[in-house]
């Protein structure tokens, strides 16, 4: 009865892929925002999901203060269920990032007072073990293994790593940086803990700020800094040399005014120079197409910060940042810091005003956050490949069904040759079930034909009737 149920659910979706829902060879990066008060804390925050999802966004960061979850120091540290950890706020925020569809990163930051003698949150713990082993329960926690806890798939590790205000500190007491050293010690832990909680997740290192002076300064209420470019090259230098899956920046305009491209002094690192840094980081770290993860960006407006850029300024610039990070073939997250403006903070970059309405920047966010999905990915085979895997999230799927659940397709495959028409190559309605990633996966019955590109476009859901859109483009090479 529930093979039947899919069955007649699939059928009735049929009319839904008789044109391409969204055929583009666009580019594919996932986009979202941070934004904790509003995702977390507020009253209201069931609503702000709702405005992410009118957005278009496909993964929403946030910050998991070791310090507020472990207060007290676990009896079973790696556990992720010990008594001592207080996981509910974190748990419903990613439930609801995953029944509105949105994957989800986690940047671990802040040590407990037990862990470092009381120094504060921006001092590194005396013993990296507590570290590691803080980051394994997390990792576990959201692996996809417990029932009602989502997958988690992108992790990293301290915030703004380059700046004292989140690390401390930068330099010892003859002026020579320490931070780096620190650093690599805290992220070699922290990221054996998540590999072991879960060796499916992906973790960035880094999330540096744009800039910094490179200077000691030693002046008592003054934050000591270093540029993200010498950080990531004197980081680069530790051995045994570090392991991660991306470099996650903040390129910020180093001015509230700053236009997107406008040329900034290396080594500091806003749009301008993020191609010359990809290149630098392959060079220092020894690696090919260093993956980058813009883990912050966005605009303050005015009147809310009287310093900021208008309305208007606010949505051109918006545009452009996103179509500069999407044709960077590095770049494969947008982060905009923040969704809605919120009396606690000072930053007033929201596209959404606290009281309510949507700023003109929030219809340039949703529409090209539509254009370049990455819940909807591209993908590269080679020629005479017979029925390729392909893969697309149906996160809203495993929040309600949960993992293993059966899913019924109806698919429609488009086939292209250079600027001539789309031509229909078949209409067919496969079953699959969803992955432990709240991803699914299933065969387009094809034979790739050279320099073709295909658009495989879905209709997709369960036996509870939810259903998600998606398009996957395949272009074929070689």
């Amino acid at each position: 009865m529930r093979k039947r149920l899919i069955r007649l659910t699939v059928a009735s979706a049929l009319a839904a892929v008789a044109f391409p829902i969204a055929a583009s060879a666009s580019p594919r990066m996932l986009i979202g925002f941070q934004d904790d008060p509003s995702f977390r804390w507020r009253d209201d925050r069931a609503q702000v999901f709702d405005l992410a999802q009118q957005s278009n966004a496909g993964i929403l960061r946030t910050t998991v203060y070791w310090s507020q979850i472990a207060q007290t120091r676990p009896a079973r540290a790696t556990n992720p269920f010990d008594s001592a950890y207080h996981f509910d706020d974190l748990d419903e925020f990613v439930r609801n990032a995953g029944q509105h569809g949105m994957e989800v990163m986690l940047t671990i930051w802040g040590t407990p007072a037990w862990a470092n003698g009381g120094k504060g949150q921006n001092y590194a713990p005396t013993s990296m073990s507590s570290l590691q082993n803080f980051a394994r329960a997390v990792a576990s926690r959201y692996s996809g293994r417990y029932q009602g806890l989502p997958f988690v798939r992108y992790f990293t590790v301290w915030n703004e790593s380059n700046l004292g205000l989140f690390l401390s500190p930068q330099y010892d007491a003859k002026g020579k940086p320490v931070a780096p050293r620190t650093y690599a010690r805290m992220f070699r832990a922290a990221y054996a803990g998540i590999k072991a909680g879960n060796p499916r997740a992906l973790v960035g290192i880094g999330e540096t700020s744009a800039r910094g002076r490179d200077r000691f300064l030693g002046r008592k209420g003054t934050q000591e800094t270093e540029s993200p470019g010498r950080f990531a090259e004197l980081l680069s230098q530790q051995r045994p040399r570090l392991k991660f899956d991306a470099w996650s920046q903040h390129p910020y305009p180093t001015d509230l005014r700053q236009k997107p491209l406008q040329k900034v002094r290396w080594p500091n690192v806003t749009l301008s120079q993020l191609d010359n840094f990809g290149h630098k980081l392959d060079k220092w770290f020894g690696r090919n197409g260093i993956p980058i993860w813009i883990t912050e960006y966005g605009y303050q407006t005015r009147p809310e910060n009287p310093k900021g850029v208008s309305y208007a300024t606010q949505a051109a610039y918006a545009r452009q940042v996103l179509n500069i990070a999407a044709a960077n073939p590095r770049v494969k997250m947008f982060i905009w810091f923040i969704l809605r403006d919120d009396p606690t903070s000072a930053w007033k970059s929201g596209l959404v005003k606290r009281d309510g309405p949507k700023k003109p920047a929030f219809g340039s966010f949703a529409a090209l956050a539509k254009r370049y999905d990455g819940r909807s990915p591209q993908m590269v085979v080679r020629v005479n490949a017979r029925n390729p895997v392909v893969r697309f999230a149906a996160l809203e799927l495993w929040s309600r069904s949960g993992r293993g659940a059966k899913v019924g397709m109806t698919v429609a495959v488009y086939r292209q040759f250079g600027k001539q028409p789309l031509k229909l190559v078949t209409t067919y309605q496969p079953e699959s079930t969803i992955g432990y990633d709240g991803w699914v996966s299933f065969r387009v019955p094809i034979t790739a034909e050279h320099e073709r590109i295909y658009y495989v476009n879905i209709v997709a859901n369960d036996v509870n009737g939810d259903v998600v859109n998606r398009s996957v483009v395949i272009n074929v090479k070689g």
